[in-house]
């Protein structure tokens, strides 16, 4: 028989924290964090990074593993969570993957193999070069006419996605999307339950712009000054983090502190509306409508209960 294996995902502030929470201690699951920002140490505010208090007993993985200066990636993440679940299987609990980065949950689910995407270095340092001398719009517009999909898929400031899908082609001939896509359509080895928890728009939205001015108030800014101080650059994976760029250039001068707390709520907006229409690709989804359940997080838990079907 498989393993178990759930998924709990949706876009950012939707509430996936919480409800995660409840689901493990009813099943006897350990949580995965697949948040690609909260691997990091000294980075809690502009993640929203769970408390220890917060997580209420309940073990937490992939949550302060790695500082700012590292970098990180979904080959780094799935070779970690792979290892990490055959831990939980071990102690006789079922692993649950929590977070909004669906690449990293697609990598893990269906063991995709990154085998062929091994980077170039030269290549990879002439097109941070080019990157650096001619902006990242140009890096964008080239993704643009050799691998249309990945274009869309992936935003011009999202420099290293961008270079990666760049670099694919030139080494294979071959686009990253439509690899990808045959990654995909590989079976889970795992018998696994793939919730997406969403909500109306209005509603989330509003959420974002409240968890943003919490972030202002709980003291972003002087957070990312301390990063600095530390060292890291604007350049480093650890800085592509939402709330994290942008008030890097509050504070390099390029705007104002109303203009960067506009561009994080724009943004994470943005950011949102790419995630929902990333699941709305995936297959073997089970949608979760807030809104449907009239927000009451027992009836919700309840649904994912009757869902897991844990004790098949």
């Amino acid at each position: 028989m498989m393993n178990k294996l759930i998924i709990l995902t949706g876009p950012t502030a939707v509430g996936k924290t919480k409800l995660s929470i409840a689901l493990a201690k009813e099943i006897g699951g350990e949580i995965i964090s697949a948040d690609s920002m909260q691997v990091y140490r000294h980075m809690n505010i502009g993640t929203d990074k769970i408390t220890e208090e917060a997580m209420d007993g309940v073990p937490h993985h992939m949550i302060d593993i790695l500082e700012p200066t590292q970098e990180f990636n979904v080959c780094i993440f799935q070779h970690m969570v792979q290892e990490l679940i055959t831990g939980i299987y071990e102690r006789g609990h079922i692993p649950i993957i929590v977070g909004g980065t669906g690449f990293y949950i697609q990598a893990v689910l269906y063991g995709i193999n990154f085998t062929q995407t091994d980077s170039d270095e030269t290549l990879r340092r002439s097109l941070e070069q080019e990157a650096l001398e001619k902006g990242t719009e140009v890096l964008h517009e080239r993704l643009q006419l050799i691998d249309p999909a990945s274009a869309n898929a992936i935003h011009a400031n999202n420099v290293k996605r961008v270079i990666r899908a760049i670099e694919f082609y030139e080494k294979t001939g071959l686009r990253i999307s439509e690899h990808n896509e045959e990654e995909h359509a590989r079976s889970s080895a795992y018998d696994f339950r793939y919730f997406v928890l969403t909500d109306q728009r209005e509603v989330l939205y509003a959420r974002i712009d409240a968890r943003v001015d919490q972030m202002i108030e709980n003291g972003l800014e002087n957070e990312v000054r301390n990063l600095k101080t530390m060292g890291v650059t604007k350049e480093m994976t650890s800085m592509q983090g939402l709330g994290y760029r942008e008030m890097l250039g509050y504070l390099d001068g390029e705007y104002d502190l109303e203009r960067a707390v506009y561009l994080i709520k724009r943004n994470t907006r943005h950011f949102a509306k790419r995630q929902l229409t990333w699941f709305r690709r995936e297959r073997d989804v089970i949608w979760i409508d807030k809104s449907a359940c009239d927000r009451d997080e027992q009836r919700i838990l309840q649904q994912l209960l009757e869902r897991c079907a844990v004790n098949e």
